[in-house]
């Protein structure tokens, strides 16, 4: 096992990998900006290294910086939580190259996957069902994408190849705006990614949210842990997390999961990771695989009892897994409420200090979060400042706690989303289950 790990991240996930190398008796390096020298992990790590200013591209952006402070420390290994870096093939490999481990999937496994295009060439021959469309990037000949369009049917949606975080699609209606959307998806993509190849999909009407967490060694090993849904979103953002899926039967998880897990061992993936579907009509269709630790695989800790992020630093030291598929089992159901420091009416930021934390409590309730009374919440970063999760032996039980919790929480000081919440757990239709992905902006009149 490593002796020391370097947290190239911030805020509750710092703080979550925090937790867990001091359970394997790890010790830590905290890395952080001039703006987040406040920070709860920055305080409890063995060590800590300011690496920049505040803007992102300063610091936990900084390749050069995160790799001096893990040299400075005799770290033996990085993790990269989410966002930032997490899925940065290039910096994985300078990592290694480094002479550190990256607690992650290989840089080259990172950089199929990122690229849309290629992830679905993989998973197509890996037997995972795909989303109908143009099977590879298109071209710059108008007719030819004009067919293209024709044979896979309107509505279709462009995207952008190295797209991630719902940024770089769009979706087409009819014939006519066709060509306009390619080429503002290129332009947008080129902007933002650095890459304009876009491709074309069907666009499913009223599709959900489905995904499968994986976990695999280097071995040869890999399994599935269930499948979580994340239909609620906003922006293609998600707001809201739970798992099991509602309506997915145990024989449907167990097909689609193996489907996943044996892509795992045909691709030779090691670590966590997630197979993202959209899910219709009792269909699942793949759209991308996250190469990390996702945001809500707090849910399926809570219905498995596995965490994941002691197996992923298990894995990463090169160990084989000690589970296998037969001691995976899914138990009651858990919901996960994301924390946004916003104004839950147009949802702009709301930096701040905290002048008054309150955690809820009671069974099955967990929340992580880096605030404390007094910590100041600074504009820099994502908005997300913590995420609620409410486990119970089936999901009534998980509603209602959760439905508690939301009453329960006191963050004082800033504007959160919490209101917004507890409309969703009191709205008939999501605790009827099955939500698709463009309810929550129907009911916020946004769509």
């Amino acid at each position: 096992m490593f002796d020391k790990v370097l947290i190239a991240n911030r805020g509750e996930i710092a703080l979550r990998v925090l937790r867990a190398c001091r359970e394997l008796g790890i010790r830590t390096v905290a890395v952080h900006s001039t703006a987040d020298r406040d920070l709860k992990h920055v305080r409890l790590a063995d060590e800590s290294v300011c690496i920049g200013g505040p803007n992102s591209i300063d610091s936990y952006l900084n390749v050069p910086a995160l790799i001096s402070a893990a040299e400075v420390t005799d770290a033996i290994a990085i993790h990269p939580g989410y966002g930032f870096l997490s899925e940065n093939a290039d910096f994985a490999e300078r990592v290694e190259q480094s002479g550190f481990t990256f607690i992650g999937p290989r840089a080259d496994t990172i950089r199929a996957m990122g690229d849309k295009v290629s992830a679905i060439h993989c998973m197509r021959k890996a037997g995972i069902p795909c989303v109908p469309g143009s099977d590879g990037p298109l071209g710059s000949h108008a007719e030819t994408n004009l067919r293209i369009a024709r044979e896979i049917g309107y509505p279709v949606i462009i995207k952008a190849a190295g797209g991630g975080g719902g940024r770089g699609m769009r979706a087409v209606h009819t014939e006519a705006s066709l060509l306009t959307a390619i080429s503002l998806t290129r332009t947008e993509a080129a902007s933002a990614f650095g890459n304009d190849m876009v491709y074309m999909e069907k666009y499913l009407e009223n599709p959900r949210h489905i995904e499968i967490q994986v976990l695999a060694d280097e071995h040869g090993n890999a399994i599935h842990l269930g499948e979580r849904d994340c239909s609620m979103q906003r922006r293609h953002q998600k707001v809201m997390e739970e798992a099991p899926a509602p309506g997915i039967s145990a024989k449907t998880r167990k097909k689609i999961g193996a489907l996943c897990s044996k892509a795992c061992r045909d691709i030779g993936y090691r670590g966590v990771g997630t197979f993202e579907f959209l899910y219709e009509n009792d269909e699942f269709y793949f759209i991308e695989m996250n190469t990390r630790l996702q945001v809500e695989h707090c849910v399926t800790e809570m219905v498995t009892g596995i965490d994941l992020v002691k197996q992923q630093l298990l894995v990463a030291a090169g160990e084989k897994l000690s589970l296998r598929q037969d001691d995976i089992h899914i138990t009651g159901h858990a919901i996960e409420c994301r924390l946004n420091a916003e104004d839950p009416e147009n949802f702009m930021p709301s930096p701040g200090t905290i002048k008054r934390f309150h955690v809820p409590g009671g069974p099955g309730i967990r929340i992580d979060s880096h605030l404390y009374s007094g910590y100041v919440v600074p504009p820099y970063y994502d908005s997300m400042v913590g995420k609620l999760i409410a486990h119970g032996e089936d999901r009534a039980s998980a509603l209602a706690r959760m439905r508690t919790a939301l009453n329960e929480i006191v963050i004082d000081g800033i504007k959160t989303n919490v209101p917004l919440h507890q409309s969703l757990i009191d709205d008939s239709n999501f605790a009827a289950g099955g939500t698709s992905i463009h309810y929550l902006e129907r009911k916020l009149g946004l769509a």
